[in-house]
């Protein structure tokens, strides 16, 4: 790699936002950079630099589905992940709603499904071909944990949904009754689900705790458009 293209790499790393580059011109660098690289024998003093420049330049989305018995969260989480607000006043979803989402070079679409009885049957068709399934549950509300839990299994149990990453969300941590991530996981007895990759996180969106956990978690599990 030359001095010229080097510093054009430091620079742009350094100050992504600060740097006007046309499409074009962004393209023939990276291609350099590639061609530069494959060498034999070529060191590379900036270690997967490249792929974090072409980062910088190609957008990513992802599609996600959150699902979940009423009055879980869902809405709440889908507004803390856009605007980092929170409201006690939430009006429940009927039916769905979609609202996208970016974080940094990410797009998120968000499918927020209604979780009464008469809406669960359409979880499984907003589920298809999603980057992953978000599934949120009422850490406090133990009445409802079984319920929860039956729901969660006989969707997953569905042909189309084979595979498809699956983040469970204990929420409302911030009331006393909540359950520990380690009887959430009980509960939900998510160590039976082995055909796909399972996370659990504890969050409480009225005080916003692991949101940013989340987010990282969303933002990895992205799908390149490229």
């Amino acid at each position: 790699m030359n001095c010229m293209m080097e510093f054009l790499l430091a620079t742009l790393m350094r100050f992504p936002r600060e740097c006007k580059i046309p499409p074009r011109f962004a393209i023939d660098v990276l291609v350099r950079l590639l061609i530069d690289g494959s060498h034999p024998g070529a060191g590379h003093r900036f270690p997967n630099a490249t792929f974090r420049l072409a980062s910088l330049f190609f957008k990513q989305e992802m599609e996600l589905s959150l699902i979940g018995l009423q009055n879980a969260g869902k809405t709440s989480l889908v507004n803390v992940v856009a605007t980092g607000g929170y409201s006690e006043d939430m009006i429940p979803t009927i039916g769905f709603n979609m609202r996208k989402v970016t974080k940094g070079n990410v797009t998120i679409k968000l499918w927020d499904l209604g979780g009464q009885p008469r809406f669960r049957s359409m979880w499984e068709r907003y589920c298809r071909a999603v980057s992953a399934i978000v599934y949120v549950v009422d850490a406090a509300d133990h009445d409802n944990l079984s319920i929860s839990r039956s729901e969660l299994h006989d969707l997953l149990s569905k042909p189309s949904l084979n595979g498809i990453p699956l983040l469970v969300l204990g929420n409302k941590i911030d009331k006393p009754e909540a359950l520990s991530k380690q009887a959430l996981t009980d509960q939900m007895e998510l160590r039976s689900i082995t055909d796909r990759e399972v996370c659990c996180f504890m969050i409480s969106c009225k005080n916003s705790t692991n949101i940013d956990s989340v987010i990282d978690w969303l933002v990895k599990h992205s799908k390149s458009k490229n």
